[in-house]
């Protein structure tokens, strides 16, 4: 009896402090952003939220965090299904640096893309010699955007592609089904909730990344300044309440980003 009332109080306690911590670590900051962004009444808050600038900034953020997100869906699909598939020198290195954009501080990943990018290395002088710029332009958004987001599909993918039963395969090749149609029509189908859900992580990655990008953006209103900059120099610039609003945006698109993952993945055969 002394055990097990000492067992419940441990577990009682136990699950006390992971709320707490999650509730502190979470759920106060989030609360905080929506207070503050609401903090000088609802009229400043719209104010804020439909400023041009402000709307500039978050509508260019999402097109590029769209566009890596297509890029990590495409290589991110190939690279999984290589990793998982084949067996080659190196198959181990390769997959843990798949990893590396997890570890490596963001600002590293903006200063590699500036240095091997930018004015006066090979790739940006050969760039701009075919009349186009990379850095402090929306391609360098983007090539930061990718990296950064880079594992999400394939880690997603990988333990699909695993759990596919090659049974199925050799079942549609029996009856006559090519390689590519064996792929979109058994294959492709079980990989298909890893695609979307790494795919919406990715892209809700991308809304927030900042530290890669401001050191390659250039950060001009309209161009190439994005809402994570944005919410900056309104910091900056003593405004709070506006970084807040427009941080409101990014957070409920986050929100339902990341709702339609668990939808997704609830779903999933076996679940």
């Amino acid at each position: 009896m002394n055990v097990m009332f000492r067992s419940k109080w441990w577990s009682f306690g136990f699950r006390s402090a992971i709320m707490l911590y999650f509730v502190i670590l979470i759920v106060l900051p989030i609360i905080g952003i929506y207070s503050q962004s609401v903090s000088s009444g609802f009229v400043p808050f719209w104010e804020s939220i439909s400023d041009p600038l402000a709307w500039k900034a978050v509508l260019l953020t999402i097109k590029l965090a769209l566009i890596a997100t297509v890029i990590n869906v495409l290589l991110g699909s190939m690279i999984g299904w290589v990793l998982i598939r084949y067996r080659f020198p190196g198959r181990r290195i390769l997959n843990s640096l798949v990893d590396l954009p997890f570890a490596l501080p963001t600002a590293v990943t903006g200063l590699m893309i500036l240095l091997l990018l930018g004015p006066g290395s090979l790739v940006g002088d050969l760039a701009s010699k075919l009349g186009f710029e990379i850095v402090f332009h929306q391609p360098a958004i983007v090539i930061a955007m990718v990296f950064v987001t880079f594992p999400f599909v394939i880690r997603a993918v990988q333990p699909l592609l695993e759990e596919i039963d090659k049974s199925e395969e050799e079942a549609a090749y029996t009856m006559g089904a090519t390689k590519l149609r064996t792929f979109f029509s058994v294959i492709y189908p079980s990989m298909l909730p890893g695609v979307l859900s790494g795919a919406m992580l990715a892209f809700s990655r991308a809304l927030a990344e900042f530290g890669a990008v401001v050191l390659v953006a250039g950060n001009i209103p309209g161009k190439t300044l994005i809402a994570a900059v944005y919410i900056f120099g309104e910091i900056e610039s003593d405004n709070p309440q506006g970084a807040a609003a427009v941080s409101v945006l990014l957070l409920t698109l986050s929100f339902i980003i990341l709702w339609t993952v668990n939808l997704i993945q609830s779903r999933r055969p076996g679940k």
